[in-house]
């Protein structure tokens, strides 16, 4: 299959870009091109203008704050994955990494486009929500500030609006220490996730769940974060009962059903990923005993 024809572009700078954004009908931003290549081929899209946003120097980069973590959109999902600083404050995340894709495709897919395009399956949406994130977008009527729970909006649609560009992702900073778990399940290595659940959790000193959070992904059309069971889980130490309860609020999520699994089958490996990712982040608190 060939790319439908289109004209492309190649700014070097946020103004640039911002002029091209502000001028252009029916435009795409080209960034690892990992997801937008293959559609184009395939004609699942057919913009009149690709803009191609690999040569902005300033919108790559790893930035670590006492608060937070703020990842540039055109970070290479390599680069997030090599970086010794980010593993040391947010381990989770290179756990995650190593379930996309595949080294080859990991050195050019970028956080920014995976947060973007917004496959259900995909790791990156999910730790954002994980880590409640705050989406900083930019375009020709000014910036602004989306919060995770405003980003997504259905199916592959963020509330990144047409005419404008994501900048960063600000995550929000755990403590030292804190336990994480990461599980996924997929047909074979490298395949999108059929199911699949983060969790981080902080201890106090008697061992008791000081703050948690979980996301369940690739069940519903967008990361789904339990709630519920993070408000129980507060001021508890950790047990079957906890770990039963989160396995069964996975297991009642409104499930897709595919040419993969059915929404039954899909929802019982909510349910079973849920428990391990909260198994393997209990585990300082295992330690500790």
């Amino acid at each position: 299959m060939k790319a439908p024809p289109f004209t492309y572009h190649d700014p070097r700078s946020r103004d640039d870009l911002i002029g091209l954004l502000a001028e252009l009908e029916n435009a795409k931003l080209l960034a690892g091109g990992q997801s937008l290549v293959p559609m184009l081929n395939f004609r699942v899209v057919a913009p009149d203008h690709l803009i191609d946003i690999n040569r902005i120097p300033d919108l790559a980069g790893i930035r670590l704050s006492a608060n937070a973590v703020v990842l540039g959109a055109m970070t290479r999902q390599w680069d997030l994955q090599a970086s010794a600083d980010l593993a040391a404050t947010a381990p989770i995340i290179r756990e995650a990494l190593a379930h996309v894709g595949h080294f080859q495709t990991r050195s050019r897919g970028t956080i920014g486009g995976s947060c973007c395009h917004l496959d259900p399956a995909a790791e990156l949406p999910a730790l954002c929500a994980l880590f409640d994130a705050e989406f900083d977008v930019a375009g020709p009527n000014g910036a602004r500030i989306v919060k995770v729970g405003d980003w997504f909006k259905g199916y592959l649609e963020s509330a990144l609006e047409e005419r404008e560009y994501l900048q960063s992702i600000r995550l929000r900073r755990w403590p030292a220490g804190h336990g994480y778990g990461f599980s996924e399940y997929a047909r074979r290595r490298g395949d999108f996730a059929i199911a699949g659940a983060g969790a981080l959790l902080e201890f106090a000193e008697d061992a008791r769940i000081r703050r948690a959070a979980i996301v369940v992904f690739g069940v519903e059309p967008g990361p789904v974060r339990l709630v519920e069971v993070e408000q129980i889980l507060v001021g508890q130490t950790f047990s079957e009962a906890v770990l039963a309860e989160a396995a069964a609020q996975a297991s009642a999520l409104d499930a897709m059903a595919d040419v993969h699994v059915s929404a039954a089958y899909r929802r019982h490996l909510a349910g079973v990923v849920t428990r391990r990712a909260l198994t393997e982040a209990a585990r300082p608190a295992r330690q500790a005993v």
